[in-house]
């Protein structure tokens, strides 16, 4: 790839399939640097014969669409040219849009009733006077904050405009099946179902209707740990407070999870959560799996009284992907994190795994049309997945049993350029015998010879986290301007089991560190690879073990720090999730010998003895490593003589590399190529 490649980069969301089984609509975005915005379609993709997929809507950005019970509507968020996403409905075979919602901050996660005839969906709800369009921010009265958490990079300040949960009756044009649509009708009403000092997350329908079921923190202490409930939602009545929600998880009675995603079963007898077990404490979170719970619910009714979550996958071994859940009759299918893939696997009631889609495949979404209702030749359920790949950013897959049969191809102009390099497995050994998985990728040598080429060591954020098999565009881009590139998963990363994940904890910077240069070293011994020029990069916690090695050695020719997290002191005060993040990790530096250990683990404590040329990046708004960790960077290199440049992207948050602005992409990957030119010149 080369920068202005980004635009061919198309990325499909979570599938929604026909209840007949013939058809899935996804979504399909791409970076435009032109509109400096994201922009896609909903395209519908027949899962059988030679059809291709076709466009179902054109509108700027249309994402997030799930498809009414009787096949025929289908629901989803559009977004106008720098416009705020509502919620449309439009008939599955194609026609007019119409819109349902008019949020005053936009809306999304559309989800049909049971019955088809509402939707339900999340907006945020601004306090009076705040957020009013086309207003002055800097005349708003002062925020009062009382506790932790109040803000979260990505959105800015959140106690000011919590997330609700609402539904809004579908018009005749949407009821009717005779109604033809016509004229757009006016925007019709929504009922808010809850209110109050929370956050409604990922709310679901009960088969019943009468209620839907959501992630909320609910509790007392929920300013306090990281503990969130699943709860029912009643859909009669006002808006529900607080008090109105009826528990399904109880941090109040000494529930200890986090729940990310809920799902009913299809009975309506119990609910599965997509959970972490966050400990007494409720902060326990480091290295904690994401596992899969079901919790039986008592009766029939909105005031049903929960059973115990139990939980059915294993804590030590198994580690699934929120948001990835979907009901089939031999129990719920999820992802499944493995050694740098996502490997779609239904669970069993005796929590085994059963892997439906393995290999290299990076899952990304998967959804169900029930054997009930399915009307082609497939026998039983037909199962949609999206995944990524090596070669690809995502595409639809149809999976038959032991058969996969991939139904797009939406990375095939970007592989036409002929740009793109596979990545090779590689294996490695840290100094006290510890296995280290990763991977290396190496410059066409049609275009650069066969090396030994110039080498980046690239170091992934989290920690928690992990490099994968999937298309990865920064990698790519560095291959295409000749450089081998060397990536992996050190110990604490995720997809290896806990114990890989926890090896850190109170001890960044040790066997990480050992990880990720033995693994550097394996790939220096290929004879593509040249150890006499070196760099490395890394963001978020990358950065940090960017940091953290260059004050460690001088073997690199120049370093690339990006968002990092540099300062544990400074970022307990300053960070979004600084009041639990680095403290957890790293321990406190409430006392002296707190201060010991935290400093031992700590960049900034030891910038003196950084000597390695340093491309300090940062974003203005970023809220997760706040910009003042990048900025003193850049100053303690700079006051010491080490030469050091300073990137600011304005407006951009943590995410930047991932979901900024596409022209900031695209400037972002130019400045890393011309640092990269100065200091390790290709040829």
């Amino acid at each position: 790839m080369i920068p202005d490649d980004l635009a061919l980069l198309r990325t499909p969301g979570s599938p929604a399939v026909l209840p007949d089984g013939s058809a899935a609509v996804v979504s399909v975005t791409r970076p435009d640097p032109r509109s400096d915005e994201y922009v896609g379609h909903l395209w519908r993709v027949p899962l059988d014969g030679d059809v291709a997929a076709v466009p179902l809507t054109r509108g700027h950005r249309d994402t997030a669409p799930d498809v009414s019970p009787d096949g025929r509507w289908v629901v989803f968020c559009r977004a106008e040219p720098r416009g705020k996403p509502q919620v449309f409905v439009v008939e599955a075979t194609g026609g007019e849009p119409v819109q349902l919602t008019d949020a005053p901050l936009g809306a999304s996660s559309p989800r049909f009733s049971p019955d088809g005839s509402s939707v339900a969906y999340l907006a945020r709800v601004p306090e009076e006077g705040r957020y009013v369009p086309d207003g002055d921010p800097a005349s708003e009265p002062p925020r009062h904050i009382t506790g932790f958490q109040y803000r979260s990079d990505g959105l800015g300040f959140g106690v000011d405009r919590r997330q609700h949960l609402f539904v809004v009756d579908l018009p005749a044009v949407a009821t009717d099946p005779d109604a033809p649509v016509t004229d757009a009708p006016a925007v019709p009403a929504a009922r808010q179902l809850t209110e109050g000092d929370l956050d409604v997350r990922d709310a679901r329908w009960l088969p019943s209707g009468d209620a839907l079921v959501a992630a909320v923190a609910r509790h007392g202490a929920r300013d306090e740990d990281l503990r969130r409930d699943a709860v029912l939602v009643p859909v009669a009545g006002g808006p529900t407070g607080l008090t109105g929600l009826v528990p399904v998880t109880d941090a109040d009675h000494g529930a200890t999870l986090t729940v990310e995603t809920v799902l009913p079963t299809p009975d309506g007898a119990a609910v599965w959560l997509l959970a972490t077990d966050v400990g007494p404490s409720g902060r326990d979170f480091v290295a904690a799996h994401l596992g899969l719970f079901r919790v039986d619910l008592d009766g029939g009714e909105p005031g049903r009284t929960p059973g115990r979550a139990v939980r059915l996958t294993d804590p030590e071994s198994v580690d699934l992907v929120a948001g990835i859940l979907a009901a089939s009759a031999d129990g719920p299918l999820v992802g499944l994190q493995h050694r740098g893939a996502v490997h779609l696997a239904r669970v069993g009631a005796d929590g085994g795994l059963t892997t439906l889609l393995g290999g290299s495949h990076v899952l990304t979404g998967a959804a169900v049309a029930s054997a009930s209702t399915v009307s082609t030749a497939a026998a039983g359920e037909r199962v949609v997945a999206v995944a990524a790949g090596p070669a690809t950013a995502g595409d639809v897959l149809v999976v038959d049993g032991p058969a996969v049969r991939v139904r797009t191809d939406l990375s095939a102009p970007l592989r036409a350029t002929g740009r793109l390099r596979e990545p090779r497995e590689l294996d490695a050994v840290a100094p006290d015998g510890y296995p280290v998985h990763g991977w290396v990728v190496t410059p066409d040598p049609e275009r650069f010879g066969t090396g030994p080429h110039p080498t980046v060591l690239m170091i992934h954020g989290g920690p928690h986290a992990q490099y994968t098999h999937a298309l990865f565009d920064e990698v790519q881009v560095l291959a295409a301007a000749g450089y081998a590139v060397v990536l992996g998963n050190p110990r604490g990363s995720a997809g290896y089991g806990r114990a890989h994940g926890a090896a850190i904890r109170g001890a960044f910077g040790t066997v990480d560190a050992d990880d990720v240069l033995a693994l550097l070293d394996a790939a220096l011994a290929l004879p593509e690879t040249d150890a006499e020029r070196v760099g490395v990069m890394g963001g978020s916690y990358g950065g940090y073990l960017t940091a953290w090695l260059t004050t460690r050695t001088d073997r690199f020719a120049a370093a690339v720090v990006e968002r990092g997290f540099l300062d544990p002191v400074s970022f307990v005060g300053s960070s979004d999730i600084g009041w639990f993040f680095g403290l957890e990790y790293l321990g406190d530096a409430a006392d002296e010998e707190g201060r010991r250990a935290v400093a031992a683990q700590s960049p900034m404590a030891h910038v003196g003895a950084v000597t390695t040329p340093t491309l300090v990046i940062h974003s203005e708004q970023d809220w997760r490593c706040p910009v003042e960790q990048g900025q003193r960077w850049f100053v303690e290199l700079r006051r010491r003589g080490v030469e050091a440049e300073l990137l600011l992207f304005p407006g951009e948050g943590h995410e930047l590399t991932r979901s900024g602005r596409p022209r900031h992409r695209v400037q972002r990957f130019e400045h890393v190529l011309a640092w990269w030119a100065r200091h390790l010149p290709v040829g």
